[in-house]
């Protein structure tokens, strides 16, 4: 490679590592599909920051879309325009139904008296998270559930289990990115419930910002010991990155979020934070409830307009 992409891969290397950098976690080859020099010196930084090789391309390709469209190559600033990752343009015609771009607390929950107890409590927005094999057993949670959300204007979406969402009549469907495959999006999407997919990385965003969802979840922000995520913990250097890409999209932070971490979560511009052992641990989860919906409200009222 030549002393020119070298220079021009560092340069990105050191105006970006302290916000977007994180130890190299994927040691397979980097593999160069273009022979530019902004591609290739994009592909190399991105990789030195911690991308993994799905994630690097798409921030190489996007490089250099973006010294193409503007005839300069520019190592300081990351890129952020939807355009250069290949994003169609807002409104779209396909897209599922739409939910507030400021979704507020996010509750992730483990049944339906939580649910219930919940919404009671004012938190604006609440996901099932019921995990059972039994279908009976799941649709009776999914009724009850969104039952007890009647009348208070919380929003449910059920984690996964998209048809009993669709018979009960549910605000929306949350899937990961391994069951978007095995869903009926078309159904989905006829029946007018909200859909909201996770994401882990550009790749994973680029993905299913193609399918136009409700909103996109984008974590893990912090380390978690819920599951086991396919990436390491992206951190809020990269949350920021990613709000400011996906901004026409309604965006959810998830991961490893508590008191101490809320304010930098915030401030990265999405406009939900989606908790769940913060919450569901706390002695008085309505207290906790209560105080980081009006920390969400207070920070996106502060914001630019």
């Amino acid at each position: 490679m030549s002393a020119s992409v070298d220079a021009m891969a560092q340069a990105i290397v050191e105006a970006h590592r302290a916000v977007v950098g994180l130890p190299i976690s994927d040691e397979s080859p980097t593999q160069y599909h273009h022979a530019e020099h902004a591609y290739r010196a994009a592909k190399q930084a991105a990789r030195a920051l911690g991308f993994i090789e799905i994630d690097a391309e798409c921030v190489a390709l996007a490089w250099r879309a973006r010294t193409e469209r503007t005839g300069d190559f520019d190592a300081s600033t990351w890129p952020d325009q939807p355009g250069d990752f290949g994003l169609a343009p807002h409104p779209r015609g396909d897209a599922f139904a739409v939910c507030p771009k400021s979704l507020g607390l996010y509750a992730v929950l483990p049944d339906a008296a939580w649910v219930g107890s919940m919404a009671q409590a004012g938190v604006p927005t609440l996901q099932l998270r019921f995990k059972s094999d039994d279908a009976a057993a799941v649709q009776r949670e999914v009724d009850i559930a969104v039952e007890a959300v009647r009348g208070t204007g919380a929003r449910l979406f059920i984690n996964d289990h998209w048809e009993a969402a669709i018979r009960a009549g549910a605000y929306g469907v949350h899937l990961g990115q391994e069951d978007i495959a095995d869903a009926d999006l078309s159904a989905i999407r006829s029946e007018g419930l909200r859909l909201g997919l996770s994401t882990h990385g550009y790749a994973e965003m680029l993905r299913v910002d193609r399918l136009s969802p409700s909103y996109i979840a984008m974590g893990a922000v912090y380390p978690t010991n819920l599951k086991v995520m396919p990436t390491a913990p992206q951190g809020p250097g990269r949350l920021a990155a990613y709000a400011r890409l996906m901004r026409e999209h309604a965006l959810v932070a998830i991961g490893g979020i508590d008191d101490a971490r809320l304010p930098e979560v915030l401030s990265s511009g999405v406009g939900s934070v989606a908790v769940v052992r913060a919450l569901v641990a706390a002695p008085q989860p309505e207290a906790v409830a209560a105080k980081w919906q009006a920390l969400i409200e207070a920070a996106t009222a502060a914001r630019p307009r």
